[in-house]
């Protein structure tokens, strides 16, 4: 039990400072508020973090990957290759879009998509594969784009839990055909509400801009059918005080990660691996409970400490998309997802944290033991 005077730690703690509110103000008295300078600046800053990548904002994360999906040409009778074990959005954007979901296992120590298990997926209709990036640790994606090239596919890469995140150096959102990033307030950054869409194919990147700005880059010039997914500039205002932040917060939650993972030592309590060449970044810090893990939480919430589950109903297993597979006779093998969705929890890692919070989270985790 927490002592009287000890506070929750929270799962999450979104950040809203002074630079925040004042960058937000500025913008509010400019009168330039939506798709103005504020936004041209966030993207030519973010794409410093995609190795000089163009990049294109949006209105969310979900858009990103909407209107990436249909940049690419991707529709109706395509199939594009998606981890089940991921937010809802991964899955939905390629429904959006017209095309069918094939829905692959992952890897159980990172929990990203298994390449073995991409190879196995692919069909005569793909047209894509949807690596996600979960929890801030990066893809097997030397692998998946190898894999990628051996069939001519598209890979969008989902970094909305990544930024900052690399693998072999490369950082995430710099390997595919484009990479999407998500800026919810409860991101490593955020801009209020938004998404971020990277490439390096200049076409795409134009196509993108007309997509999101109803087909057009004149004003009454329509050029193809678009929809409107702008960002405002008051949250590319907010997104450009985060992303200067965002280096120092990488850094802090890297550091919380090592501490607990050098401390808890839990009987069937399992720690995140960090694959050879990756640069987790700690979106969440996500261990296995090998036990009963309701029980767990219930403990871990007495004892103060925030913890959540993400994601406790793997995609395939959601009424839009387990009905229709149903019907169509369709039944995914999906063993390491369905482990893994039974099992992980996560716990605070935010750099909100003090040292007597993570000696919190150890002592806590580590009473699990005992009744694991």
């Amino acid at each position: 039990m927490p002592s009287s005077n000890a506070q929750p730690i929270p799962a999450a703690r979104p950040v809203i400072g002074e630079e925040e509110i004042e960058a937000a103000v500025r913008v509010l008295r400019s009168g330039r508020v939506v798709q103005g300078p504020e936004v041209a600046a966030f993207e030519e800053g973010f794409s410093e973090l995609v190795d000089g990548r163009h990049c294109v904002a949006v209105n969310s994360g979900t858009s990103a990957l909407h209107l990436l999906l249909m940049a690419l040409g991707i529709g109706p009778g395509d199939e594009v290759i998606v981890p089940s074990f991921s937010f809802a959005a991964s899955a939905n954007a390629v429904r959006l879009v017209g095309a069918d979901v094939v829905f692959a296992d992952v890897d159980p120590e990172t929990y990203c998509l298994a390449p073995a298990a991409v190879e196995a997926a692919i069909t005569p209709r793909t047209a894509a594969i949807m690596p996600v990036h979960l929890y801030g640790h990066p893809a097997a994606m030397d692998q998946i784009m190898a894999i990628a090239d051996k069939h001519k596919l598209a890979v969008v890469e989902d970094a909305c839990q990544a930024h900052a995140a690399a693998l072999n150096g490369t950082p995430v959102g710099a390997f595919g055909s484009g990479g999407t990033f998500s800026f919810y307030p409860t991101k490593n950054m955020h801009s209020l509400e938004g998404g971020m869409i990277s490439t390096a194919d200049a076409e795409v990147a134009r196509t993108l801009r007309l997509l999101r700005n109803q087909g057009m880059e004149q004003r009454y010039a329509n050029e193809i059918v678009g929809a409107n997914m702008r960002m405002t500039d008051v949250s590319a205002a907010v997104g450009r005080v985060q992303l200067a932040k965002l280096p120092g917060w990488t850094e802090q939650r890297i550091a919380n990660a090592a501490y607990l993972s050098e401390h808890i030592t839990a009987p069937g309590v399992v720690t995140p691996v960090v694959a050879e060449g990756a640069r987790h970044i700690y979106h969440q810090y996500t261990i296995r409970v090998r036990g009963d893990r309701d029980a767990a939480m219930a403990k871990l919430t007495e004892a103060g400490i925030g913890n959540a589950v993400y994601y406790p109903t793997p995609i395939h297993r959601l009424k839009p998309y387990w009905e229709p597979d149903q019907k169509a006779g369709r039944d995914w093998d999906l063993p390491e997802t369905e482990r893994a969705a039974a099992e992980v929890v996560s716990l605070p890692v935010h750099p909100s944290l003090t040292e007597g919070d993570l000696e919190r989270i150890v002592t806590a985790v580590n009473a699990l033991g005992e009744n694991l």
